[in-house]
């Protein structure tokens, strides 16, 4: 797994723990920092920073365009996913689109059911054929 890999599976975990236990993802990353002795990536800090800061229009592009499915309804961990791959695929020129979708759906494969690979793949792959009318 590549470092760019772990830095997305980290900010994930980061931005999940902080949905579940109601707090900001600032306030996540902050006690992972002071309670673990884990090292978080300068990338993760930079999505879950980004997420955070695009949350609004990311949620609206995922609500509109999601076929029969609204982010509540989705599961957590799937709505995760589409913040990370959304936010990568639309706001990182550092990142090409397709390893944007591309990685987000290997996290639904390995964290997710077995319906959410092509669910997110579908979703993002929307996203990205409309990216060009979304960020105008």
């Amino acid at each position: 797994m590549s470092a760019r890999s772990k830095a997305r599976r980290r900010a994930l975990d980061i931005l999940f723990e902080a949905e579940q236990r109601s707090v900001t993802a600032v306030e996540a990353l902050q006690g992972r920092r002071e309670k673990t002795d884990m090292i978080i990536a300068s990338y993760s800090v930079e999505i879950i920073e980004g997420v955070v800061a695009q949350s609004e229009q990311i949620d609206e592009f995922l609500t509109t365009y999601s076929q029969g499915w609204s982010l509540e309804r989705m599961p957590a961990v799937d709505r995760m996913i589409l913040r990370v791959g959304a936010w990568e695929l639309l706001y990182n020129d550092d990142v090409p689109d397709s390893v944007a979708v591309s990685e987000a759906v290997q996290l639904a494969t390995m964290l997710s059911t077995d319906e959410s690979p092509a669910f997110i793949n579908g979703l993002l792959g929307r996203l990205q054929q409309l990216k060009p009318t979304l960020l105008a």
